[in-house]
C-alpha cells in the first residue's frame, strides 16, 4: 500500500508540475476569466489537502470553504503545491502501517461530521487532483492549447 501511494502521490507531483508549467508558457493564451478559473481550480485542490492534512493529523483545518478568496499567482500556486507534495510523501514514508486502516473522526468544512480511513483520505486526494486538472485541461483544450499527456501511463513511462 505505501509504495503504491507514494507512487501515486509523486505521480501527481509530476502532473501538477506539468500542467502549472504549462499555464505559465502557454497562460497568456487564456482569457483572463479562463486563466482565472485554471487558477482557482488548482488552488481549489491545494485547500483541500491542507483540510486533509489536518484531517490525517487530528487537528482542526480551520477552513469554512473549500477555495481561498483571493486567487493566488500561478508561482505563488506552485510553491503552495509542491510544499504540499512534500508533506505528503513525508508523511506516507514515516506513516505506521497499522495506521492506514485507522479510522478518523473530523469535521468536514460545512461543519457535518466526517469518518474516514486514513488510506480513503488519502486515494480521496489522489482522485480529487486528477478530476480537477482534467477540469482545467478541458479550459485549455477549449482555448486551442493542447493540455499535457496526464496519465499514470505516461508518468511511469517518462520516470526511470
Amino acid at each position: 500500500m505505501r509504495q503504491l501511494l507514494q507512487t501515486l502521490f509523486q505521480y501527481q507531483t509530476w502532473a501538477n508540475d506539468d500542467l502549472l508549467s504549462l499555464l505559465g508558457r502557454q497562460g497568456s493564451l487564456l482569457s483572463m476569466d479562463d486563466m482565472n478559473a485554471s487558477l482557482r481550480i488548482l488552488n481549489h485542490c491545494w485547500v483541500v489537502e491542507q483540510i486533509f492534512q489536518a484531517n490525517l493529523q487530528g487537528l482542526p483545518h480551520g477552513r469554512d470553504a473549500l477555495n481561498t478568496p483571493e486567487t493566488p499567482c500561478l508561482a505563488t500556486l506552485q510553491t503552495r503545491l509542491q510544499a504540499s507534495a512534500a508533506w505528503y510523501q513525508h508523511y506516507l514514508q514515516t506513516l505506521d502501517t497499522a495506521a492506514w486502516q485507522e479510522r478518523l473522526d473530523f469535521l468536514f468544512v460545512d461543519g457535518k461530521a466526517g469518518n474516514m480511513q486514513r488510506s480513503e483520505m488519502l486515494m480521496h486526494l489522489l482522485t480529487h487532483g486528477n478530476y480537477h486538472r482534467g477540469m482545467v485541461g478541458r479550459i485549455l483544450a477549449a482555448a486551442g492549447i493542447q493540455p499535457p499527456k496526464d496519465s499514470l501511463t505516461a508518468f511511469l513511462h517518462a520516470t526511470p
